[in-house]
């Protein structure tokens, strides 16, 4: 009795793809070299911001770093993080098999989506991850409005017209 295999297309290209990245691996230009060839990589930490009715919340993943390495400075909306990923010089670039880590300076700007009290700002910085927590302008805070149910003259009844 003969086998039957269902086609699956989806199936032929991942196997292509993880032959081209076994190929690239092996080949005399590995993923390091080839980086620094074509100019080296940006780095760009990833960074993550929230709002609540009260501040802004901004959350930014820099691994191996200390909080003292890293530098924040607010120029009106816009926030920037600065730094710099160290490498570890025991050991020689040519030394490594694998490399995916990246190393050097990184200035990171974000525009916040509202006005801030910047000089009110509250950061901490806990296993290499830094957060940020910035009050809101007082004019851009969620504000409640009571309303005036009054029985009188110039009250209205939803309607246009005067009750």
């Amino acid at each position: 009795m003969a086998n039957i295999t269902r086609f699956d297309p989806l199936g032929e290209v991942v196997s292509l793809r993880s032959a081209m990245d076994r190929l690239f691996e092996d080949s005399v230009v590995s993923p390091l070299n080839w980086r620094t060839l074509s100019g080296g990589d940006v780095i760009t930490p990833p960074v993550d911001m929230h709002e609540t009715p009260d501040e802004i919340v901004v959350t930014a993943a820099l691994p191996g770093m200390k909080a003292e390495g890293v530098e924040i400075t607010m120029t009106g909306p816009n926030l920037t993080l600065r730094g710099e990923f160290k490498t570890d010089d025991e050991i020689g670039r040519d030394q490594y098999l694998y490399r995916e880590r990246r190393f050097g300076s990184f200035s990171r700007s974000i525009q916040l989506p509202v006005r801030v009290q910047g000089d009110q700002a509250d950061a901490s910085f806990t296993d290499g991850v830094l957060s940020l927590r910035i009050p809101k302008a007082e004019e851009v805070k969620p504000r409640q409005i009571r309303i005036n149910a009054g029985s009188g003259e110039g009250s209205h009844n939803g309607t246009g017209a005067s009750s």
